[in-house]
């Protein structure tokens, strides 16, 4: 029996637990958009995913198969187990709608990542505070190796390419379609993800 996909639409986001073992795969089902990830203990939503040790225990700031998504306490989260796209990032948090309006000017801006992570977690008692920085799949993000500078560019992931991760303890997970036009190349699209 095949794992029910799920879909989350446009500029929106989910949330969902998984047990140590289950394998989460995050689906771009029309290629260049962006899902962003945040996982908890499903026990203590104090520990929560961490890019600062994920990066720091792998020494580099792009993240695939075999790497591992650490928590705020150094305990594994999530691993990689299968990438088909090759390129995520780990650096900048969730859009929001100050973001929205400081970075694009917009005078009535969109909730963005950041709000529909808040609104999905909200069910799982988790404050808008203690949303971390995601990992951003499939995000394509260049870095200047001279002055250090970031570039949004558009995501490398063509449709129906995926990334799995196994869930390396008991987890609530919170993923978004993402809201922000650099991030997708201004073409708003789902995410689709199961549970194996």
């Amino acid at each position: 029996m095949s794992a029910e996909t799920v879909v989350i639409p446009p500029r929106s986001g989910a949330s969902l637990r998984i047990d140590k073992g289950k394998t989460l795969v995050v689906i771009d089902p029309e290629g260049e958009q962006v899902s962003d990830l945040v996982a908890y203990n499903a026990y203590d939503i104090e520990e929560y995913i961490s890019s600062g040790r994920s990066i720091d225990y792998a020494s580099r700031i792009f993240l695939t198969t075999g790497d591992i998504l650490y928590s705020n306490r150094s305990n594994p989260m999530l691993t990689i187990i299968h990438d088909e796209v090759g390129r995520h990032d780990f650096l900048l948090t969730p859009c929001s709608k100050e973001m929205f309006r400081i970075i694009y000017k917009e005078e009535h801006p969109h909730h963005g990542c950041q709000g529909n992570l808040e609104r999905v977690l909200a069910e799982q008692g988790i404050k808008p505070d203690r949303i971390p920085i995601a990992f951003n799949v499939f995000m394509n993000v260049d870095v200047n190796s001279k002055t250090g500078e970031i570039r949004v560019l558009p995501p490398l992931s063509k449709p129906g390419q995926s990334t799995s991760f196994r869930a390396e303890m008991d987890l609530i997970i919170a993923l978004t379609a993402c809201s922000a036009g650099q991030s997708n190349n201004f073409t708003y699209k789902p995410i689709h993800y199961r549970v194996e």
